[in-house]
């Protein structure tokens, strides 16, 4: 069953979704409509207070609504939408981990405010979270388009769990699970995440264009990441691909699909004899 639930076209136009491990769960990501929400209009805090009530702390209104924000439904659609987690401005890829339960996000943020603001993130998407957007980011930091607004929120805005170098713009993400198969790689890379990273277009130099790893242990993610598909850059003027998608083959392999042309690259582990 099909439901509306954002009333506003535009914007981040991307979905992903993702079910629970217990397959009672689809969690949508819905990404936000502008940059920081630069025309939303100002509530009393009793307005405030009675629409929270319904869509959750940090929700954002006007064109905003139900957006920046992971949506949580049965998988065929027949429960009403709930809002699982807000503050999430484009948490363009998601995924659960399947040995914990987990929902991540891979997070693109706002533009605007230099090349080094703000960091793209990773996160462990906590039920119930805010993350910031658009009054805050990383942490209490305070947006200048939203000065003095929402005080009431800075105590609650989570931390993100892996920055990324601002403007990366990443996309899907995949936990690599495979134990066997011709290309599977080492046992180390088990549990561990690949986010395909697209690039940035607002940048003096340009970063991103790549697919990065970062290793979890016990659920938990190293604060740092680290290349794993590079070249795509041929100067700070040039690129010739764009990674978008990451998946994980039958046979082990990691899929990347990326459109500078429409290719999809495939990687294999192989033991030199």
């Amino acid at each position: 069953m099909y439901q509306r639930f954002a009333t506003a076209g535009g914007g981040h136009s991307t979905r992903d979704i993702a079910f629970s491990l217990d397959g009672k769960r689809l969690f949508i990501q819905v990404g936000s409509s502008s940059n920081v929400a630069q025309g939303m209009s100002r509530k009393s805090p009793q307005a405030i207070q009675a629409w929270e009530a319904t869509h959750g702390r940090g929700a954002a209104w006007d064109n905003e609504s139900n957006r920046a924000d992971i949506l949580v439904t049965d998988p065929e659609g027949k429960t009403p939408l709930q809002v699982f987690a807000t503050g999430i401005r484009n948490g363009a890829g998601i995924a659960v981990d399947s040995s914990t339960g987990a929902l991540w996000a891979s997070t693109n943020e706002r533009d605007g405010l230099g090349d080094d603001l703000v960091p793209d993130y990773l996160t462990q998407v906590k039920d119930g979270g805010f993350y910031g957007w658009p009054w805050y980011y990383l942490g209490g930091n305070i947006d200048p388009l939203h000065p003095s607004e929402r005080p009431d929120l800075a105590p609650h805005v989570l931390d993100p769990d892996v920055l990324f170098q601002s403007h990366s713009a990443p996309l899907e993400m995949v936990f690599y699970t495979a134990t066997s198969g011709p290309a599977a790689f080492p046992s180390d890379y088990q549990g561990d995440i690949f986010v395909a990273m697209h690039g940035s277009w607002d940048r003096t130099h340009r970063t991103g264009y790549k697919v990065v790893r970062i290793h979890l242990n016990h659920g938990v993610a190293d604060s740092a990441y680290e290349d794993f598909l590079t070249g795509f850059v041929v100067d700070n003027e040039r690129v010739w691909g764009r990674p978008v998608g990451v998946a994980v083959a039958r046979d082990g392999a990691l899929l990347v699909s990326e459109d500078g042309n429409s290719t999809i690259w495939r990687i294999a582990y192989h033991v030199n004899e």
